[in-house]
């Protein structure tokens, strides 16, 4: 059976974009309009890989997805990292001053929202996608409607891009995941980079201590993101990854944290693709 991917969004969205470089070839899509769907389509086996944003370096972490992944019990296979180039599109003949809303992903809007505050006049709608609101805009043609969205998305439904990077700040990336329901992709000595997730209580230094045995067992942390446990008050979950040169040292990491933590769960086991 050929591999079908999961994507949010539809063609012509950063995640499309994502699916193309990170697989190198274009692949059957499921296009899902949230990332509630696109989870839906992997546990139907709808779909048998997908692709979800999990941090911009302007926005941060996208919290929700984090969530997605652990209650869903998804692996992260790999990741790819996107430079967003973010743009003012509309039908064509029109200027910035003809512009009454602009609709796009939340996320997008934040990411511009230092443009936007200079067109007071502009309304800004959130909506599910980029290139889906670009689309809806060449359907019905809308005009006084613009859209925030990718270069590829302006080409493939028609727009005219009124603004150019229009992000705060020039340097944004975002950190793509690739998820599955099961594991089983790379030999040990191809990985260097894990997703973990455990639970602590709110004992004094027992996250010191934590991080104490990953740098003693030669783990670098990239990340580390805290959720409460809304079941369990002032007990949080922690979502960390660490990068690391042998695999045996993660190995034993792994086995020391599984008895120093609560509710230990691999999210993933993959290779870094951060390219500064």
């Amino acid at each position: 059976m050929e591999t079908k991917i999961a994507i949010q969004g539809i063609k012509g969205s950063f995640h499309h974009q994502v699916a193309e470089e990170y697989f190198n070839e274009s692949m059957p899509l499921d296009e899902c309009m949230s990332f509630d769907i696109l989870v839906k389509s992997l546990m139907k086996n709808d779909a048998q890989k997908g692709i979800m944003a999990l941090e911009n370096s302007i926005a941060g972490s996208i919290i929700p997805n984090y969530a997605l992944i652990d209650r869903n019990n998804l692996h992260i296979i790999g990741e790819h990292y996107l430079d967003i180039h973010m743009n003012l599109m509309a039908l064509s003949g029109q200027s910035i001053e003809d512009i009454r809303e602009v609709h796009s992903h939340p996320i997008a809007l934040l990411q511009c929202a230092v443009f936007f505050a200079k067109y007071p006049h502009i309304k800004l709608v959130e909506s599910g996608d980029t290139a889906e609101t670009a689309r809806r805009i060449q359907e019905n043609n809308l005009m006084g409607i613009g859209a925030v969205a990718s270069p590829i998305a302006s080409k493939m439904y028609g727009l005219e891009i009124l603004a150019s990077g229009i992000h705060t700040i020039k340097s944004n990336k975002t950190r793509f995941v690739i998820v599955k329901t099961q594991n089983k992709e790379l030999p040990k000595e191809e990985i260097n980079k894990a997703s973990i997730k455990f639970e602590l209580d709110d004992t004094p230094g027992s996250l010191a201590t934590v991080l104490n045995v990953m740098n003693n067992c030669k783990l670098n942390l990239t990340k580390i993101q805290s959720m409460p446990i809304i079941e369990t008050p002032f007990q949080y979950s922690f979502f960390v990854d660490v990068v690391f040169e042998k695999y045996k040292h993660y190995e034993k990491a792994k086995n020391i944290l599984q008895l120093m933590t609560t509710h230990f769960k691999v999210l993933g086991e993959y290779q870094n693709k951060f390219i500064r």
